[in-house]
């Protein structure tokens, strides 16, 4: 039944797991961080949701670059046709080493990136009109999880898995 298991295979779905994990664990704890800021705001002052929630769902974003990167080894695996390839030792390796700057950059950064909403958060309290200021301190962290998905990206597809 598990004929089709390689060590090689192992380290190319940990790697995606890890992609999909960390990513998603730290705009959990992102938006979580930004969203404990934007409700105190909210209860006093409901005409700024919009704006807050703009702020809240950007540390979000790295959730979505960590699982474009796990539908991406998926896919080269052949996961997603339903016809799992063979995989060599080395190739799941070099699969596991491409999944790792999506998946600790995308982790760490999210979290920094709610701390810098919550900050962000604090700028619109008190002067609402310096929104436009206020989102671009946030955007400035993405700006390196967006790296570290095309670094992912660059990584795989030089990576060939073939049929056999």
């Amino acid at each position: 039944m598990f004929e089709f298991l390689s060590i090689g295979l192992l380290f190319a779905l940990g790697g995606a797991a890890l992609a999909a994990l960390l990513p998603g664990i730290g705009s959990s704890i992102g938006v979580g961080i930004a969203g404990q800021g934007a409700s105190g705001v909210i209860a006093e002052d409901p005409d700024k949701f919009s704006k807050l929630l703009i702020l809240q769902l950007i540390p979000g974003t790295q959730g979505f670059y960590g699982f474009i990167a796990f539908l991406l080894i998926m896919s080269k695996l052949g996961l997603m046709s339903g016809t799992i390839f063979p995989v060599s030792l080395q190739t799941g390796i070099m699969i596991f080493c491409a999944a790792l700057p999506v998946a600790f950059v995308g982790w760490i950064s999210a979290i920094h990136q709610g701390k810098v909403s919550l900050a962000a958060i604090t700028i619109v309290v008190k002067k609402p009109d310096e929104f436009g200021k206020a989102i671009v301190l946030p955007a400035m962290v993405e700006t390196y999880a967006i790296l570290s998905l095309l670094t992912t990206v660059l990584m795989l597809i030089n990576i060939n898995v073939a049929p056999a």
